[in-house]
């Protein structure tokens, strides 16, 4: 078998030739469901290796309505959450025959741009995952462009143009609470997040009620304006230097695991407490760092796995209606409280 000269490229009538089929059949080989026998495949597929050909994505794309290609808009890099559903989302999808555009989405102001310039790709489905996508910026893209699917990934959205696939804050968050009234804990501290007019958390809302329902009185509350240990390590700091005894809170609720994490670093280095003796703390989401000996936080696992399968089943329906979807993950409990 011949190579083509080296200054030309390899195209499929070179590997149609090569293996002694039609030029149909080599471009129905590198089709993920196309019907074709096993045996036509692999001599494609050898061909194709011999003579180093790659079918140009791009150019089939445009004679399909689809392009295999989700566009993934991810901010808040400081929680360590992101990474875990970032390597889930992008195994399902390249699981499914999808491929991934990630655009970082470097504030409020940009999310507008980059949500336009990722549907301007002729992507299948653009997925968010952050805490930056207000109804204004879903509003004014979806004014700019017309998307095929926008879904709001691991959040619940009020809004109507876009499919949520979340965890069920009010199912996960009163399970933390009849948990943090069964230990026996009385003066908790409720840490939250950033909070947005759209793509948002009902974990703090929730706690608070559940609270008052059971004592009469809502708890303290902080929020921190971003999902960052660090900074979540100074706001606890501020809220608690100085007190002691009964004016410290018993248990720290914290509205995900990067500011459970923040929390447990300040009460052992800065205030010179023990977890969870002087105060518990709980986080959400069990990140990887969660079940290390360091933090052994107690805290709330999403089902990511499930999640991701289940926007790669919405990618492939025809269907853009009544797709929102909550899930119920679990509950770890380890020793910080």
């Amino acid at each position: 078998m011949s190579k083509p000269d080296r200054f030309d490229s390899v195209t499929a009538d070179d590997v149609a030739i090569a293996a002694g089929v039609s030029r149909w059949t080599v471009n129905r080989a590198f089709k993920k469901d196309a019907s074709i026998s096993a045996k036509s495949r692999e001599k494609v597929m050898s061909a194709a290796q011999a003579l180093g050909y790659i079918p140009d994505l791009s150019a089939s794309a445009l004679a399909s309505t689809r392009s295999n290609l989700v566009a993934l808009l991810v901010d808040d890099f400081a929680n360590p959450h992101k990474l875990v559903m970032m390597d889930c989302l992008t195994r399902a999808l390249r699981g499914r025959g999808l491929d991934t555009l990630l655009v970082n989405t470097l504030d409020r102001e940009d999310t507008t741009p980059a949500l336009i310039n990722a549907s301007q790709r002729r992507v299948d489905a653009t997925i968010l995952i952050g805490i930056q996508f207000d109804d204004d910026v879903l509003a004014a893209a979806h004014r700019a462009h017309r998307f095929k699917k926008l879904i709001i990934f691991a959040r619940t959205s009020r809004n109507p143009d876009t499919i949520s696939i979340a965890v069920d804050d009010e199912i996960a968050t009163k399970e933390i609470a009849h948990y943090v009234i069964a230990k026996g804990y009385r003066r908790p501290l409720y840490v939250a997040g950033p909070n947005t007019a759209s793509a948002h958390l009902l974990r703090k809302e929730t706690f608070a009620l559940v609270w008052q329902d059971r004592f009469g009185h809502v708890p303290e509350t902080v929020s921190v304006p971003r999902y960052d240990p660090i900074l979540s390590a100074e706001i606890a700091f501020r809220t608690l230097h100085g007190r002691k005894g009964a004016d410290l809170p018993d248990v720290i609720v914290c509205e995900n695991d990067a500011l459970a994490l923040g929390a447990i670093d300040t009460i052992r280095y800065r205030l010179g407490l023990r977890v969870p003796q002087d105060i518990a703390v709980v986080g959400f989401d069990d990140v990887p760092q969660a079940a290390s000996p360091h933090y052994q936080l107690t805290t709330y696992r999403q089902p990511l796995a499930e999640m991701a399968g289940y926007l790669v089943d919405v990618l492939e329906s025809a269907d853009s209606r009544n797709l929102d979807r909550k899930f119920t993950g679990e509950l770890v409990i380890r020793h910080s409280a």
